[in-house]
Formats: structure tokens, C-alpha cells, sequence
């Protein structure tokens, strides 16, 4: 169970919190609700997503749940350090989309006393650690993994399974793109998939051949 830090104001550091999970698992439920309660605790709190994330709003972080709280869309990750600095709680979400830089962003802002909290996903579509979230997972006080329901099996999900051919990395999508899968019906699906697009040589091809040959 995560537990919030006991502030000591001899000790001018703050800290880093992450959420993470698959898709569809409650991380931006969990990161609205943190930041609503320091918000209600008159702390000064700005909220950042990546400028890409556009699927409920362009200017708000809105849970599948349509929970939202204002946000400032940004390009990049040092965009956070500049306007986070002055706050008392910056929290991130979607984490994954930030490059590298996002790592030392946290940290510099923890070091001057900023409470961060950050969401993202741990996976990206075929299973591998994503982006940053690894070396976020590292160097943070607090991490918090939360699951999806998988929907072929109806046991814990930690996997977010792309129902698309693209194969690119970042492909923006709900639940008409994405299914949280667990580790058995993941696995199942993605050997499903690289069969689906395995070179097979025809049987009329592999006739003439024989043929040809004698």
C-alpha cells in the first residue's frame, strides 16, 4: 500500500512517486485522485502530459472513467523542470511518451523539494520495458504497480495487447486499439500474431521444385 511521505521541513528534498501499469488499469484514476487530495490540501499542484496525448482532451488528464483535472500539455520534458519548479506537487502522466530526459527532470525536481508524481505505462505493446519507466521505477521512492482485468481470462492483467497490425511503437488508442491481456493469454495472442505473418512457401511452389529436379 502506498503511503504518502511525512513531511519534515528540516529535510528540503522531496520525493518521487510512480504508478504504473497496462493499459486500462486505473493509473490515471490513481494519479487524479493523489493530486485532487493535495490540491484540497491548498498545495500548489500543476499537472503535465505529453503534447501527443490528445484521445479525451487536449487540455485535461481524463481517466477511462472520465475523471479529468486541468493539465498543461508540453513537447518535452524540460518544459516540466521550468514550470514545475515553483510547485509544491507536480504530477506526469503518461511517463512513457517523455524521452530519457524525463528521468533527471524528476529527480532535479524531487532534489529542490518537489513531490512528483508520475504514471505511465511499464510495458509498451509487445511486452518490453517502456521508455523511461524503468530508470523512473529506480530512483523513486515509491512505486505503485496496479492491474487491469485481463478480458479473455478474467485474471490480473499486466499486459496491453494491441489489436492493430501497426508496428510502430507509439500508437494512441483506447479500447477500440488496445486489450489488457495476462501473461498466458499475452502470451497465446502475440505467438497468434507472429504465426499470422510467418513467410510460408506455397505447395505449388514446393511441386515444381520437386518437379524440376526429377
Amino acid at each position: 500500500m502506498f503511503l504518502e511521505n511525512t513531511v519534515n521541513h528540516q529535510e528540503q528534498f522531496g520525493w518521487i512517486e510512480v504508478i504504473c501499469g497496462s493499459m486500462f488499469s486505473g493509473k490515471t484514476e490513481e494519479l487524479i485522485r493523489r493530486l485532487r487530495r493535495a490540491q484540497f490540501a491548498k498545495q500548489k499542484v500543476e499537472i503535465f502530459k505529453p503534447i501527443i496525448d490528445t484521445r479525451y482532451d487536449n487540455d485535461k488528464v481524463v481517466s477511462h472513467d472520465a475523471n479529468e483535472i486541468r493539465s498543461t500539455p508540453v513537447p518535452s520534458a524540460a518544459t516540466i523542470k521550468t514550470l514545475g519548479s515553483t510547485c509544491d506537487v507536480v504530477g506526469i502522466d503518461e511517463a512513457q511518451f517523455f524521452d530519457d530526459e524525463i528521468v533527471s527532470v524528476c529527480n532535479d525536481l524531487a532534489n529542490s523539494g518537489v513531490r512528483v508524481v508520475v504514471a505511465g505505462l511499464d510495458m509498451d505493446f509487445k511486452g518490453n520495458p517502456f521508455g523511461p519507466m524503468p530508470a523512473l521505477m529506480a530512483t523513486a521512492e515509491y512505486v505503485t504497480k496496479v492491474h487491469a482485468v485481463c478480458t479473455r481470462t478474467g485474471n490480473l492483467a499486466s499486459y496491453s495487447f494491441r489489436k492493430s497490425n501497426s508496428d510502430d511503437l507509439v500508437v494512441i488508442g483506447q479500447n477500440e486499439a488496445y486489450e489488457p491481456l495476462s501473461r498466458a493469454a499475452f502470451y497465446k495472442a502475440f505467438l497468434k500474431e507472429k504465426i499470422k505473418v510467418m513467410p510460408v512457401k506455397s505447395e505449388e511452389v514446393t511441386i515444381n521444385k520437386k518437379n524440376a529436379n526429377g
